[in-house]
């Protein structure tokens, strides 16, 4: 018995921009984060203190989305993967979800804390880490959500000449824009540091109220609207991330293509149909057939090979009774 050279790389071996920005953005928050915590230790701020802390979890949580990056760039071809290293992505996206989760629950559980037994606030100081804050993390912001996962649309309609047909190539580039924008590790760290400007925002406005309108109770308020916020956010990432992760049937308009496809072949009949995504916009397709003319499988592919996303097709012909 003799092995193709079929390989399930599918350009997972490739450096991914969300990589290169996240390393940025690492580096930036790192830097914050130091200068804080110093400034902290020598000055006696408390609040430069937190803050600087606050930073060194979302600046591992960052580290985790550089290594999935790293970890499936360089394991891409190794055999023990059945379909390469695409749900390192996912996974490490679904670890991000966590933390941010989390994260949201230390900002709740605080922010009661300061709301039943109230503080003195420095207010100048305080704005002004919430300040240096806001700025670094809506640089850190632009950097993740500028070409991010979602401009990865490509409009991939190919202009395949065989084609020719308006529908089929709306039924491309409709399945393309979908399945490009499934980069749950860039999105785990965008929603970090969307999550860090947020707060952020929310404490400025609650700080300039309780220094100039006496409402000292309004940062807590705040507090507490900012981790129901990021609660929301983390749970539609968990959400989306646990879908790939557990082989949930993939997009529905991919699906339908598929089937308007085969359909169109006189007297085939499918029998049964799994799409399921393997990696940031790629799917994975397996197809039974029945037909009372059977071709070889590659007659049924070449229908399909326009549609992007699809990366790998198994199709399964039977004769019809």
């Amino acid at each position: 018995m003799t092995t193709s050279n079929h390989d399930h790389v599918f350009d997972q071996d490739r450096r991914r921009p969300g990589e290169v920005r996240t390393l940025i953005v690492i580096v930036l928050t790192a830097a914050t984060m130091v200068l804080e915590i110093a400034a902290g230790l020598v000055f006696g701020s408390m609040a430069l203190l937190a803050d600087g802390l606050h930073m060194a979890s979302h600046a591992s949580a960052l580290a985790i989305t550089a290594f999935a990056y790293v970890y499936a760039r360089r394991h891409a071809r190794d055999e023990r993967f059945c379909f390469g290293t695409g749900k390192v992505n996912s996974l490490a996206g679904f670890t991000g979800a966590v933390m941010l989760a989390l994260f949201a629950l230390v900002m709740a559980w605080e922010s009661i804390s300061r709301l039943l037994n109230p503080v003195d606030i420095l207010f100048d100081q305080a704005i002004g880490v919430a300040v240096i804050g806001l700025i670094v993390n809506g640089i850190s912001v632009w950097i993740l959500g500028c070409g991010d996962s979602h401009s990865h649309s490509h409009d991939h309609t190919h202009e395949h000449q065989h084609v020719g047909d308006a529908e089929r190539a709306e039924e491309t580039s409709h399945a393309t824009r979908h399945g490009h924008s499934h980069d749950h590790n860039l999105r785990s760290a965008y929603l970090h540091v969307l999550a860090d400007a947020l707060t952020s925002v929310l404490a400025i406005v609650a700080l300039v109220a309780g220094k100039f309108y006496g409402l000292p109770w309004l940062d807590p308020v705040m507090g507490i609207v900012g981790a129901a916020l990021v609660a929301r956010w983390s749970v539609g990432l968990l959400r989306s991330a646990s879908c790939v992760l557990l082989d949930h049937q993939g997009p529905a308009a991919i699906r339908a293509a598929v089937l308007r496809r085969l359909d169109d072949i006189a007297g085939v009949t499918v029998t049964d149909l799994h799409l399921w995504e393997i990696g940031p916009g790629i799917y994975c397709l397996v197809v039974s057939l029945a037909t009372r003319d059977p071709q070889p499988p590659e007659y049924y592919k070449v229908r399909l090979a326009d549609l992007a996303g699809l990366v790998h097709m198994t199709i399964e012909v039977q004769p019809e009774a």
